[in-house]
């Protein structure tokens, strides 16, 4: 079937993943064209790249959808789709049902892991409320299956069977 990869990003250092009880962070979330996926490894450049292994969470996705509603939930047209600190936001596909999927994404493999839960910096990142309003929508993480890039733009994606 026919998405199309809205955004992508890639960010080299961790704004608020083990900093609890300290103020965020301030490393940089960029928003780039393309990304380069590492079977077993992650997104190149990312700050999740061989960060353990096997680990579920190599590479994110975020709905397109739940970005243009959290933009008018907490009245902010200009929040930006990076507030969310995931690197794929998809549109045209719901992606919470990629948990426990294996599927393909622009020629890409992946395996949907787990959901990738809202935290309470999500208040401060996108505004009051956030964490809780984002429960059950806050994305997916996956483990990178094969080697590939992805682009912004139309993408095929193609399911596998669920992963047992």
């Amino acid at each position: 079937m026919d998405v199309r990869l809205r955004h992508l990003f890639i960010s080299p250092g961790h704004n608020f993943f083990g900093r609890h009880g300290q103020a965020a962070a301030e490393n940089p979330t960029r928003e780039v064209q393309e990304i380069m996926c590492r079977a077993g490894h992650g997104v190149e450049g990312d700050r999740f790249f061989d960060y353990k292994e096997n680990y579920p969470g190599q590479i994110t996705f975020f709905s397109w959808d739940i970005y243009q509603a959290a933009k008018v939930k907490f009245a902010a047209p200009a929040l930006s789709a990076g507030a969310f600190r995931r690197n794929v936001v998809l549109e045209g596909y719901d992606i919470t049902t990629l948990l426990g999927q294996r599927f393909t994404l622009g020629g890409v493999e992946f395996e949907g892991t787990v959901e990738s839960k809202p935290c309470y910096w999500m208040n401060q990142a996108v505004g009051p409320g956030a964490e809780e309003w984002l429960r059950g929508n806050g994305g997916l993480r996956a483990r990178v299956l094969s080697d590939g890039p992805l682009a912004v733009g139309p993408a095929g994606l193609v399911l596998a069977q669920p992963v047992a």
